[in-house]
């Protein structure tokens, strides 16, 4: 097996972490953006109730990631970022094809909210892994509270959906 140097270079991975960071925060701009029309169009009235929990959560969310890139004395870029920012997208046009039926429209918006949540905790533990190394240990507890809150509202969105289902 072959020994791999993992001695990052510190710029290259400050610039990886900020370019990710900044993918995230650009999702959590326009989940932010968008929250507020799937609240409305929610049947379910613990899924608006979550929902409205989620919209002040991203909110918790996106205020944590400001002083991570103040910490980090960085601007923060909100380029078009279609990875995360589409996958949103695409989740609210399948919802909106549900429109008709609010039964099955609010099993998509269970159904995306928690694809979504995966995603972002997915992304919230990698940055957290990385901040190792950047050896900022408010970094890392920001990143980390975030991370705790999307894994939070992912449960608080299968327990919905089980009750929901269920009756």
């Amino acid at each position: 097996m072959q020994l791999i140097d993992r001695n990052f270079d510190p710029d290259k991975l400050e610039s990886f972490f900020i370019t990710h960071l900044n993918r995230v925060y650009c999702a959590k701009l326009h989940l932010a953006k968008r929250l507020p029309e799937i609240e409305d169009a929610a049947n379910f009235t613990d899924l608006q109730n979550a929902i409205a929990e989620t919209i002040s959560i991203v909110e918790k969310q996106i205020a944590r990631m400001r002083e991570i890139y103040k910490l980090l004395n960085t601007e923060i870029s909100i380029e078009s970022h279609k990875g995360l920012t589409g996958l949103i997208e695409d989740a609210f046009i399948a919802i909106q094809q549900q429109s008709e039926d609010p039964l099955l429209r609010d099993m998509s918006i269970l159904f995306y909210m928690q694809n979504i949540e995966s995603v972002e905790m997915t992304s919230f533990q990698v940055l957290q892994i990385a901040a190792v190394k950047l050896k900022n240990e408010q970094i890392k507890q920001l990143l980390k509270e975030n991370f705790e809150a999307a894994k939070a509202d992912r449960s608080l969105l299968l327990f919905i959906t089980a009750k929901y289902v269920t009756g």
